[in-house]
């Protein structure tokens, strides 16, 4: 199901000229309805086109007001209830509210390493197109074929 913006709660990033939901989107889906010409909501933002969000959670991570929902699937959270996160410097509460009102948090570390700290190269070896077809290439393990510069390469 894709995102909603509660406009009883959002404050539009409290007139900044993008808001964190626009910041965030990965597929440029939020926006903010300045004069309320879009939704009747003046300086409040909306997900434009629904049916194309990812439901990603970014943005309703992201939201300092907790002013974006979703409403997840029934084989996430069951069938109407809801789910909002309140994200801290540490980690990230997610909050669970059943159909009967009764609520269910979980918390989950963000980051188990220092912002900055990761080296996703650091053990790779330098890439080098002449080994392409060379076995054990692309595989470190297991059945190892090698690879055919004519389908792995566009040209």
């Amino acid at each position: 199901m894709p995102t909603f913006v509660r406009t009883d709660q959002c404050d539009g990033c409290k007139g900044r000229d993008k808001t964190a939901c626009m910041d965030i989107c990965p597929h440029d889906l939020m926006k903010l309805d300045r004069d309320g010409s879009e939704t009747g909501h003046a300086m409040r933002a909306f997900n434009q086109e629904p049916e194309q969000c990812w439901e990603c959670y970014a943005c309703v991570k992201q939201c300092p007001q907790q002013a974006i929902e979703c409403r997840h699937s029934a084989d996430v959270v069951p069938m109407g209830a809801s789910v909002q996160p309140l994200r801290g410097t540490g980690s990230i509460v997610w909050t669970i509210t059943f159909r009967k009102g009764n609520m269910k948090q979980f918390e989950f570390p963000i980051r188990t390493t220092p912002e900055g700290s990761i080296d996703p190269y650091g053990s790779k070896p330098e890439a080098d197109i002449a080994k392409i077809g060379e076995p054990g290439f692309f595989t470190l393990g297991g059945v190892q074929k090698p690879g055919n510069p004519d389908e792995l390469i566009r040209k």
